[in-house]
């Protein structure tokens, strides 16, 4: 078998630096990717440390755009964000930063669409019950609060 190939630190570095300026990274996938290159284990915490300070690599700024972006293009609630970002080793820190800079009025805004939209989908189901589960079940699965979807939903129960 022939051995990989590897990269001199410096090279690593300018890839890294790449990867990184092409769209935010995790600090964990941007070690993994260092590795990758066949960096030894100082060598990559070296090349962290670098990318940190040089401002290629932001954890705080990672979880902001993930969370914005999870919310506006996929409609997720912060359950379902939180979530995703702890899969992706963020600290609970840097989570609650993300969250807080989604905007309260348009969380609740968003849940109200959806759950219109939702509701709306299910006019053939006759049983209003089996509607309200089917509804509730879906937001929640979207990752929002059940304190807030139970409002809107008994809400809407009333005006149909």
């Amino acid at each position: 078998m022939i051995p990989k190939r590897s990269l001199t630190k410096e090279q690593a570095i300018q890839k890294a630096k790449h990867y990184c300026a092409f769209q935010e990274r995790t600090h964990i996938e941007t070690k993994e990717k260092l590795y990758s290159f066949g960096l030894h284990k100082n060598e990559v915490e070296e090349s962290m440390a670098q990318l940190i300070e040089e401002n290629y690599l932001n954890e705080e700024r990672f979880a902001i755009q993930f969370a914005g972006g999870k919310f506006r293009m996929k409609h997720w609630g912060k359950m379902k964000i939180k979530y995703a970002l702890k899969e992706k080793r963020i600290s609970d820190y840097n989570i609650r930063k993300a969250l807080e800079e989604i905007d309260e009025d348009e969380y609740r805004q968003q849940l109200q669409k959806l759950a219109v939209k939702k509701w709306k989908s299910m006019k053939t189901e006759k049983n209003s019950y089996l509607k309200l589960q089917k509804a509730r079940d879906y937001l929640i699965r979207k990752g929002y609060e059940s304190g807030l979807v139970m409002p809107v939903l008994r809400k809407l129960t009333t005006e149909s």
